[in-house]
């Protein structure tokens, strides 16, 4: 079960690679099983991830298996498991388009095309917090039980869903969403949808 999980990882891990969305050795990836976590490890590339790069943790941050140290940032995992029990994996990357916002301290509210009001109503920011530190988590899990997404202010963004496929798509739809943002200020802007239209895509849930 672990091995496929550490399978999974490599996976997606490469097809984030692929795409631009995990340059170098930034971000941190993990899978939740029973009460076991499998998470990358410090300093690896997520688009290069061999087995030995992945170890398991319990909820606690202690390491189980494997011969490599835990993503210092495993706190920041275990907490979005805790407070959700429909989350089972965690991606947090540092995808250039979102990250763009992120640094911009600016998050996603404006209703602008549908799919992402209905997937996400919108990706909140969290305030600037050091990389792997307890300050981190806490501003950032004030948002883990009512957002799938968050930017993290100045440093990237994390995602969340109920397997690792879901969640990245998740996250590869809303860097699209970003880079379109992004054109559209060069075209004068993006249009808002109607309240009223806004409404209906909330019908559709």
């Amino acid at each position: 079960m672990l091995d496929k999980i550490k399978e999974n990882l490599i996976e997606f891990g490469r097809i984030a690679g692929r795409n631009g969305l995990t340059p170098g050795i930034s971000g941190n990836m993990s899978v939740r099983s029973g009460d076991k976590i499998v998470i990358t490890s410090s300093g690896s590339a997520s688009g290069y991830l061999d087995m030995s790069d992945l170890v398991v943790i319990d909820f606690d941050g202690k390491l189980i298996d494997g011969d490599k140290k835990p993503s210092s940032e495993k706190f920041l995992h275990i907490e979005y498991y805790k407070q959700r029990q429909d989350i089972n994996s965690v991606l947090h990357f540092h995808s250039p388009y979102l990250t763009a916002f992120a640094a911009a301290g600016c998050e996603l509210s404006e209703p602008v095309l549908p799919e992402i009001v209905y997937c996400f109503d919108k990706i909140p920011l969290a305030t600037y917090a050091i990389p792997g530190s307890v300050e981190l988590v806490e501003k950032t899990s004030k948002f883990f039980n009512n957002y799938d997404m968050i930017l993290m202010a100045n440093h990237g963004v994390i995602a969340a869903g109920a397997d690792i496929k879901q969640t990245y798509l998740k996250l590869e739809l809303a860097e699209a969403y970003a880079k379109t943002l992004l054109f559209t200020k060069m075209l004068g802007g993006a249009k808002i949808l109607p309240k009223e239209e806004v409404e209906k895509i909330y019908l559709l849930k």
